[in-house]
C-alpha cells in the first residue's frame, strides 16, 4: 500500500512538472531614441549681509539679475520655479568671559574647590551676519541651449545646484511605444522558438514588463557588458532613452 502511494504520487508530480514545461518562455526588449524637448536643472542663489534685511534684498537683486540674464536666452521669468527660500543668522563664539582680576572665586553649588564653576563662565557670542538662500528650478524650452543658459546663470552671481534633467512633452506615449515595441519581439522570439520545436503558439499565459528612462545610460552600459545587460535590442542614439523589457510566457497548442 505504501509503495502503490508513492508511485501514485510520484506519477502526479511528473504530470504536473509536464505540464509546466509544456510552453515556451523568452524576453523581449526594445530601445527607443526619442528627441529632448525640455531641459531642468536646480541654481541656487546666495547672499550676505549685516541684518537679515539686506541678506534679503541682496538675494533678491541677484535673482533679477539672472532673470534678465536667461530671458534673452529664450528663458522667460515662468520657467524660474522656486523651490525654497531661506535666511540664517552666522554668528561667532568668542573666548569665555572669565572673572575679573583680583575677584574672589566663589563656590558654586555641589562644586568642592576655590575654582569657578561652569556657571561664572560665559560664552561671548557675538551676532556676525545673516545669510540667504533661494534654490529655483530652470527649465528650457531649447535644450540645445542648456550650456549658454548655465553661463549666463554663473556670470549672474548663481550656481548650478543639480544634475540636467532631460524630458518629452507626451512621456506617456514614448513609454507606451517603447513597450509595444518589447512585446512584438518577446512574440516573435516565441514563435521563433516554437516552430523549432515543431509546435503551435497558444495564447500568453504571464506578461510582465520593466520600463528604465535614462540620458543614453543603458546604451553606453550595454556597450561595456553586452553578455550582462543583453544583445537582443536595437542600439538607437537620441538625446532620451526608453528602455523595456517584457518577460512573457506562452503556451504550445
Amino acid at each position: 500500500m505504501r509503495e502503490d502511494s508513492k508511485m501514485s504520487t510520484y506519477g502526479t508530480e511528473s504530470q504536473n512538472v509536464q505540464r509546466s514545461v509544456d510552453g515556451v518562455s523568452v524576453i523581449g526588449e526594445a530601445v527607443r531614441g526619442i528627441p529632448a524637448e525640455t531641459a531642468e536643472f536646480l541654481i541656487e542663489i546666495t547672499a550676505s549681509g549685516p541684518t537679515a534685511a539686506q541678506a534679503l534684498r541682496d538675494n533678491h537683486t541677484k535673482a533679477t539679475q539672472v532673470a534678465q540674464a536667461v530671458a534673452a536666452l529664450g528663458v522667460p521669468p515662468p520657467d524660474l520655479q522656486t523651490i525654497s527660500f531661506n535666511v540664517y543668522n552666522l554668528y561667532t563664539q568668542g573666548m569665555p568671559s572669565l572673572p575679573p582680576y583680583g575677584a574672589v572665586p566663589q563656590i558654586g553649588q555641589g562644586a568642592f574647590g576655590l575654582y569657578p564653576t561652569s556657571a561664572t563662565i560665559q560664552p561671548d557670542v557675538q551676532f556676525g551676519s545673516y545669510q540667504s538662500r533661494k534654490t529655483l528650478r530652470v527649465s528650457v524650452r531649447e535644450p540645445g541651449r542648456v550650456g549658454e543658459v548655465v553661463d549666463a546663470i554663473v556670470r549672474a552671481g548663481a550656481t548650478v545646484a543639480g544634475a540636467f534633467s532631460f524630458r518629452v512633452t507626451d512621456e506617456a506615449a514614448a513609454r507606451r511605444a517603447v513597450l509595444e515595441a518589447a512585446a512584438k519581439d518577446a512574440k516573435t522570439k516565441a514563435e521563433t522558438l516554437a516552430a523549432a520545436a515543431g509546435k503551435q503558439l497558444g495564447e500568453p499565459v504571464a506578461i510582465t514588463e520593466d520600463i528604465i528612462a535614462s540620458n543614453g545610460g543603458y546604451t553606453a552600459l550595454r556597450s561595456a557588458r553586452p553578455f550582462a545587460v543583453g544583445a537582443g535590442a536595437p542600439q538607437m542614439t537620441g538625446d532620451l532613452e526608453y528602455y523595456a523589457r517584457v518577460s512573457a510566457r506562452f503556451r504550445f497548442q
